[in-house]
């Protein structure tokens, strides 16, 4: 697609969604990354300064898609392997290989909304031996931004799937305190060596995000998925139960260390190594399609 709206940033042309202060930043040569959301004027998400556009996957920050599978997989305890149900082992990479790859862009309206595709091809087939289209849909809303993840099968074998969102919010370390996250109705579970899920502990309605708990953790949804992320001076709610959506099975929150001046909260469809234990594992047969659908409404 010829003509479309691009910005400089950090000597990267990206393509640009939306109005004078509430826009979108997106490569999709790198991955469909969303790597800004302005919202009525103030940054959203982080992303760092000196980022190495040389590796943009490894960069922390914006939102990276995750798929075909979220996080990390293991075979008789050796990562980045899974097996099917014939006994064939594949190489995966944590969180798969969207994040690496370019997409087309297939649908833009310069005001509102983006849709970016990724199809297979013989780098993803070695990987992951399955014909897929999975489309990012962005769309801003007057209060926030839709998310739509969907994959479709053109293929003639019945595909396993369950994408998820990285989302980096920006926030400085020492707001965490001051920070907390609303999560009705979950229990908390870690992966263990093996990749298996770790014993389900019962969740909090409400956690700080200073606390230790939340690190690198899984907050499997029991009730309506739902999320609410509190930082000084604004507010997001994630509505994650949506009619004709996938059904969303947890959310995961991360940090990569105490004084990181982001913290992610990552809507996931399945949990990682889920192509082996079946949490939230997702199968599309021949001919069908799925969508994953998140918004993210923001306030003050």
């Amino acid at each position: 697609m010829h003509n479309l709206p691009t910005e400089d940033f950090q000597g990267q042309p990206l393509v640009r969604i939306g109005q004078a202060d509430s826009y979108l930043l997106l490569a999709p040569q790198h991955g469909a990354r969303l790597v800004r959301w302005v919202h009525r004027g103030q940054d959203l998400l982080y992303w760092p300064d000196a980022a190495d556009w040389s590796r943009p996957a490894r960069i922390r920050g914006g939102n990276p898609l995750l798929f075909p599978f979220i996080g990390r997989h293991f075979v008789d305890g050796s990562p980045g392997q899974w097996r099917d149900a014939s006994g064939t082992v594949y190489t995966l990479a944590q969180h798969g290989f969207a994040r690496d790859l370019p997409f087309e862009v297939s649908a833009i309206d310069t005001h509102t909304a983006i849709t970016m595709t990724l199809r297979d091809s013989e780098a993803t087939r070695a990987g992951y031996p399955f014909a897929f289209v999975f489309d990012v849909a962005y769309t801003l809303l007057p209060d926030g931004l839709e998310v739509t993840l969907r994959t479709t099968n053109p293929g003639t074998q019945r595909l396993p799937c369950y994408p998820g969102h990285h989302f980096y919010f920006a926030l400085p370390h020492a707001q965490r305190a001051a920070a907390s996250l609303a999560l009705p109705d979950t229990e908390r579970r870690r992966q263990l060596p093996n990749g298996s899920p770790g014993p389900a502990e019962s969740g909090e309605p409400t956690y700080q995000l200073a606390d230790p708990r939340l690190q690198d953790t899984f907050h499997v949804f029991h009730g309506s998925p739902q999320a609410q992320l509190a930082m000084p001076g604004r507010q997001v709610r994630f509505e994650l139960g949506l009619p004709g959506s996938a059904p969303w099975h947890a959310v995961t929150t991360w940090s990569e260390t105490e004084t990181s001046d982001f913290y992610c909260v990552e809507p996931w469809v399945g949990l990682p190594d889920a192509i082996h234990h079946g949490h939230g594992l997702r199968w599309i047969e021949p001919g069908q399609a799925e969508s994953a659908v998140c918004r993210l409404r923001v306030a003050g």
